[in-house]
């Protein structure tokens, strides 16, 4: 083997005489690259090895990047050189498909792209001439060597020139007889060998570099010419060894406008207009090509300008488009058009659509931002990321240019190191729909927007560690608090119930405080003005003025609980204390009690009808709209379990396709499938219907939790959650309707009879558990004092043992069921307990295992069914119980049962029970149980003394 690792001669077992002759042409290219890197790249490089100025520095990089590609062609020349020699010497064991020219063409041609690149940077940026000047005389001694690398031997021009040729004519000399041999190769295969393909393969690929080169070689010597023709401050603004002049107004003019630019240069990766000494560079990634209506004018947009071009003929105009139309394409190729920049059949199209990332530099809103995404027709269109300097940046999707769609943009404090981080939808620019907003002052905001404002229902809340905690939950106008809403101030210890206006209270209103103390009355700017009430703890009440501050002062009067009045006038003195004239009245009767204590606030103050319009609104718009699916996440939020998850989350909705919400729903209309469906529905909270009811517990917690728990709400809440059913059941029809009308049918009408069955036998039981705790705690509370006595007389009989309590509730005594009891052999019926109507008893007991009313009844329902069970066990036939043996056998199980809180339990089945149990069996048995828990309550029974009759009567 010799220094330049070739095998010695020998006699070859050819094939063919095209493979002898592509061996002797890589031999001849391998020794003539051997000799070009030892004769002039390596001297290049040693002409100043370390150059101390800009312009030296690059030369040294690109000759260097040239030294390195062409060792690699040569090594690849050298593998190709060896794979043929194999193949030659022993042709039975070799295929021709072996030979790596063909086997591993793109392998090949990767290396002389990478030639040719290297050497073009070379020749654009002017290296040869600029080195060989370093040392001119060595390389004058130089030229006779230089010319023998050419295949005419002979060069006019300077060193420079000579160097240029010498690098280039053996490549386009080699690359032009690969074709022309691997044609011949090809001529002599029959069309069913196994080459066949690779052979043509090859000849396509090489085919095509020819081209290339011969293009990347014009454009590279075009470009160099280019920089003697600016001025030294455009050529150094503009020279670069990457940029290939594609086309100059100076052969083809244009007229510019607005810009009026002298002179336009189409680059491979930019569009640059010069005026005067400024430049004008316009990425050609971000360049999109529209005709005008005249053939001579041609649009460009850019995203910042929109520029003219126009040209003195239609030719002008055709040439200008072509060449900018497939230099964008180049340019979002990423790399140089191979074969020839346009050469295919159709004429490539670049895409509307791209993403690319770019820094706006004109004054506005959008200056020094950076925007890296999604763009259509030079305008961010679709996702991407807009980034200012200042560190505000928004995530998200835009619409001509604008934020739209879901975002999530983070804006800088300027004081600390914290941001504002809203995470909504956007139109048009502006935040719209709905949103979470969490603010550098750990305040959050979840709810509606519009035009940038928070506009609707929200809730808006501080940190509890906050040196003044709050809360608000309610309706919003154009960034301020107005309409029903409900605000907690926990420093104070206060929740605020009302109108508001102008981000004030301002309208009827009521104040509870954790001392259970709460006012009702109207606000103006914030304080209470005019008439009012005042409802203590100990249920004193005062009607009258109060100043501001919730004082009392002025005429009024003050009721007391034992039925004592005040009548007069208020003021406060100077220690801080109570001053009053007025007349104080004790000979008024004792009012009643419970009409006392049950004064219940807010009734016909807030229609409940309009209290929470917000929560409604957007879903009525959202079906008014046919349930269009790209709005479904501006109705239903985000699907996230806490504020702070907001900067960690970066994703979209998370709900189900509304089309498939609208099938489903339609598949189940028949009752049984119908309570299935909206059982499943209202537990989702991906769906529009548990959705909306997660809001709308949202505002009943706000309302009668924690310090709303007060018992003068209780029918407040109840009607609540009475409209909360009504309001759910118009939401399902709305989605049944639009439902239909996309299957081309109609909903039919529904009468109000009708909607009221639904309502209360089908969409209250699903909804009550989900308000159940706060509003049974409100009953709990106004029947606080009722319950206190019947617990007491619960006590006193549960210390009776079974018969000493049977007679003493007065049941005949053929009615007992003695059978029942067991006896050890020290034991007595007397001292028994506990074991009579045991079935019954733990039958009942169940009640409190349920939440809705009808099933709380039913329980009623089978509890009687067991006393008289037992009753016709003992009798040894089918009894039917009169009232005057049922009464006290019920209060008998009801003392056994020991429910705690059966007055909550008895008004809450009352209130919320299906009106279609009016008059039936299920009202019968409640009025019965209220009977028993009345009778227990009564002071006589605390002192063993009962009725010996029970009057059916007192049931109605």
């Amino acid at each position: 083997m010799d220094g330049l690792g070739r095998v010695p001669r020998r006699t070859l077992a050819m094939s063919s005489s095209e493979e002898a002759d592509l061996l002797r042409l890589e031999e001849v290219f391998s020794t003539t690259l051997a000799r070009t890197i030892s004769l002039i790249l390596q001297p290049l490089l040693l002409a100043d090895p370390e150059p101390s100025d800009p312009c030296g520095k690059e030369c040294l990089r690109l000759l260097q990047q040239l030294h390195g590609s062409a060792q690699r062609l040569w090594y690849v020349t050298e593998q190709s050189l060896l794979s043929l020699r194999q193949r030659l010497y022993h042709p039975p064991s070799k295929g021709l498909e072996t030979v790596m020219l063909l086997s591993n063409a793109d392998y090949v041609l990767q290396a002389h792209m990478e030639y040719i690149k290297s050497y073009t940077d070379c020749v654009v940026a002017q290296a040869f001439q600029k080195v060989s000047k370093k040392r001119s005389e060595f390389w004058r001694s130089q030229r006779k060597a230089l010319r023998q690398l050419l295949s005419s031997g002979s060069s006019e021009g300077s060193v420079g020139t000579t160097m240029c040729q010498a690098l280039r004519q053996p490549l386009s000399q080699h690359v032009q007889k690969y074709v022309l041999l691997l044609l011949s190769l090809r001529d002599t295969l029959d069309e069913n060998h196994p080459a066949q393909e690779l052979v043509m393969h090859a000849v396509t690929l090489f085919g095509n570099l020819q081209s290339f080169m011969g293009q990347a070689l014009d454009q590279a010597v075009a470009t160099q010419a280019l920089w003697h023709s600016l001025s030294s401050r455009l050529r150094d603004a503009l020279c670069s060894p990457a940029h290939r002049l594609l086309q100059d107004s100076q052969d083809i003019p244009v007229v510019v406008t607005p810009l009026r630019a002298e002179r336009v240069l189409l680059f491979d990766d930019s569009l640059v207009l010069l005026q005067g000494h400024n430049i004008h560079t316009f990425d050609l990634k971000l360049v999109w090509v529209k005709p005008g209506q005249d053939k001579c004018v041609l649009h460009i947009l850019t995203p910042e300008e929109e520029i003219s071009f126009c040209t003195r003929d239609p030719q002008g105009q055709v040439v200008w488009q072509w060449k900018v139309t497939q230099a964008v394409c180049q340019a979002l190729c990423g790399k140089k058009d191979f074969p020839v920049l346009g050469s295919g059949r159709e004429t490539s199209v670049p895409p509307e659509c791209r993403c690319v990332a770019y820094t706006f530099r004109r004054e506005g809103r959008l200056c020094q931002a950076t925007y890296d995404g999604e763009w259509c027709r030079a305008k961010p269109h679709g996702k991407g990321t807009l980034k200012w300097p200042d560190g505000r940046n928004h995530v998200g999707t835009f619409y001509q240019g604008l934020e739209h769609g879901f975002g999530i943009c983070l804006v800088p404090q300027a004081s600390e190191d914290k941001f504002d981080c809203y995470k909504c939808h956007w139109r048009e620019g502006r935040m719209c729909e709905y949103g979470i907003c969490e603010y550098g002052t750990d305040e959050v905001y979840k709810g509606y927007f519009q035009a940038g404002l928070r506009h609707g229902f929200g809730i808006l809340e501080s940190v509890p560690q906050a040196p003044q905690p709050f809360r608000y939950t309610g309706h919003w106008e154009r960034g301020q608090r107005s309409g029903y809403g409900i605000e907690d101030d926990r420093d104070r210890g206060e929740r605020y119930i009302g109108m508001w206006q102008a981000d004030q209270r301002h309208g009827p209103g009521v104040v509870v405080t954790q001392a259970g103390v709460c006012y009702q009355g109207t606000f103006q700017g914030d304080k209470m003005a005019g008439p009012g009430i005042l409802l203590c703890e100990d249920d004193s009440l005062y009607e009258g003025t109060f100043t501001r501050d919730l004082t009392l002062l002025g005429k009024g009067k003050v009721t007391f609980p034992n039925g004592f009045t005040l009548d007069g006038s208020f003021s406060s003195g100077t220690d801080k204390g109570l001053y009053t004239q007025g007349v104080l009245d004790t000979a008024a009767l004792p009012p009643d009690p419970s009409s006392t204590r049950k004064r219940q606030l807010g009734l016909g103050t807030f229609p409940v009808e309009s209290r929470w319009q917000g929560v409604y609104s957007p879903f009525r718009d959202f079906l008014r709209l046919g349930c269009p699916g790209e709005q479904q996440e501006a109705l239903l939020g985000f699907h996230m379990q806490r504020s702070r998850e907001l900067r960690k989350s970066q994703e979209y909705l998370c709900c189900e396709s509304m089309e498939d919400t609208l099938k489903e729903l339609l598949q189940h209309r028949k009752p049984k499938a119908l309570q299935q469906y909206l059982r499943k529905a209202l537990s989702n909270s991906r769906h529009p219907l548990g959705q909306l009811l997660r809001t709308l517990m949202m505002t009943f917690q706000a309302t009668y939790s924690g310090i709303g728990a007060n018992k003068h709400l209780q029918e407040m809440a109840q009607e609540e959650v009475k409209q909360h059913a009504r309001e759910l059941w118009a939401a399902y029809r709305g989605l049944l309707k639009v439902a239909l009308q996309r299957q081309g049918q109609t909903l039919e009408e529904e009468n109000m009879e009708t909607r009221d069955l639904q309502v209360h036998g089908l969409l209250l039981p699903l909804i009550l558990p989900s308000f159940y705790s706060e509003l049974f705690t409100l009953y709990l509370l106004l029947h606080e004092r009722e319950d206190g006595l019947y617990s007491r007389g619960i006590t006193n009989l549960s210390l009776f043992p079974d018969t000493k309590l049977l007679e003493f509730l007065d049941v005949q005594k053929h009615l007992w069921p003695l059978k029942d009891l067991k006896l050890t052999s020290n034991q007595r019926y007397s001292l028994v307990r506990d074991k009579c109507f045991l079935t019954a008893t733990e039958c009942l007991q169940k009640i409190i295992t349920t939440v809705h009313p009808r099933e709380k009844l039913e329980i009623l329902e089978k509890t009687y069914g067991e006393i008289e069970a037992t009753v016709s066990r003992v009798l040894g036939c089918k009894y039917k119980l009169p009232m005057d043996d049922l009464l006290p056998l019920l209060i008998y199980v009801v003392s056994r049962a020991r429910i705690q809180h059966l007055g909550a339990e008895i008004h809450l089945i009352r209130d919320m029970m299906d009106p279609v149990h009016t008059g039936g069996l299920h009202d019968f048995l409640l009025t019965a149980l209220e009977s028993c828990y009345e009778h227990i309550q009564k002071e006589d029974m605390r002192l063993h003394h009962l009725p010996g009759h029970w009057d059916a009567r007192e049931l109605w």
